[in-house]
């Protein structure tokens, strides 16, 4: 777990880790500070005196998760090693385990074939005022598609960095200038022939954002990530990959050209309808229509303003805006991404 000023959400987390029914004696938690300025070390010292396997690693300067979470494991690798089938457990701090967590996790890893094990990451803290309950909605469909994915093809496309389980031994080191290192990771173990699949009994839980403009900053930031992914594993969007290709085309990569879609149905909407030599009422319509729901982001936002929320404009708002989080985040990428380090999301 890689931390940075944490110290709102850190005791719960510790105390939810140690609440699970899994023998303490059966795991090391590795903990590493990107600099935390706040009582962080503090908190990880406590739990430290009162149980021996936690590991503090504090880092200098500002690193991003993926440096801590490759240094951590690259310090400890022979510890790692010298445990036999050892499984690597990646988390966030703002996650809260389950009493049953790391047994459902882990339970699949008697089945060989099995790689990496994503947790069912539930949502809490959802308000009306806000987009955390679009966000909870869309998230909640991610895990039953990915799902589906994991068990029809074993091609769960990457799971939720906020908690899952790998084979230590499949692990390869994140380049450190990416940003999305989950999905990364996952389609590093599909890679190596092995399967990724989610539990959906394996519940964590996490507090969704409800601010609007904090998730599209932060889907910007993955929006970059993704593109990054998608010049990494290209070589798996053909369709000699068993259901891979399908999961990533259908999963992924249709998704993150949406926004070029959007912009290309408005144009040719418009050309047409200018265009058309036979005054074709339907091109007139289908643009007016597209131009009416550009607006309705517009409505929401005055509506909002006097305390007025429409779910379904809310719906509207948050689809149009991560698409522009994504169509800028496909600019950054192409601008080259020179650092990962992140700032948290501002949470309920």
């Amino acid at each position: 777990m890689a931390v940075y000023n944490e110290e709102k959400v850190l005791e719960e987390k510790l105390k939810s880790v140690y609440e699970t029914d899994y023998p303490v004696n059966r795991f090391q938690l590795l903990i590493g500070s990107d600099n935390s300025t706040d009582k962080s070390h503090q908190i990880i010292g406590e739990y430290a005196a009162k149980y021996g396997n936690i590991h503090l690693e504090i880092y200098g300067g500002r690193n991003g998760k993926i440096r801590i979470v490759n240094q951590l494991i690259a310090k400890h690798q022979n510890q790692i090693k010298a445990a036999p089938n050892a499984i690597l457990l990646l988390t966030d701090a703002n996650v809260m385990f389950t009493p049953n967590l790391l047994y459902e996790l882990s339970k699949h890893f008697k089945n060989p074939s099995i790689g990496l094990v994503g947790a069912n990451v539930l949502n809490i803290g959802v308000k009306n005022s806000g987009i955390s309950f679009q966000e909870k909605w869309y998230i909640q469909r991610e895990n039953v598609i990915k799902h589906y994915e994991g068990k029809l093809w074993g091609s769960m496309m990457g799971a939720f960095g906020a908690c899952y389980a790998m084979r230590a031994n499949l692990f390869i080191p994140v380049p450190q200038n990416f940003i999305v290192d989950d999905f990364y990771l996952t389609l590093k173990v599909i890679e190596q022939k092995y399967e990724a699949i989610k539990e959906l009994k394996a519940v964590c839980y996490e507090d969704v954002s409800d601010d609007i403009f904090e998730e599209y900053r932060r889907k910007k930031r993955i929006s970059a990530g993704n593109f990054q992914n998608l010049k990494t594993f290209m070589h798996l969007l053909w369709p000699n990959k068993k259901g891979v290709a399908l999961s990533f085309w259908s999963h992924k990569v249709l998704r993150w050209l949406g926004p070029l879609f959007i912009i290309g149905a408005f144009v040719g909407s418009l050309l047409l309808a200018v265009n058309d030599p036979k005054g074709n009422l339907f091109y007139v319509l289908a643009l007016l229509l597209q131009m009416l729901i550009f607006c309705i982001p517009i409505m929401d936002t005055v509506l909002k303003s006097v305390h007025i929320h429409i779910k379904l404009f809310r719906f509207i708002t948050y689809f149009y805006l991560m698409n522009i989080a994504l169509f800028i985040g496909l600019f950054n990428y192409l601008k080259g991404i020179k650092s990962n380090v992140w700032k948290p999301t501002k949470r309920n």
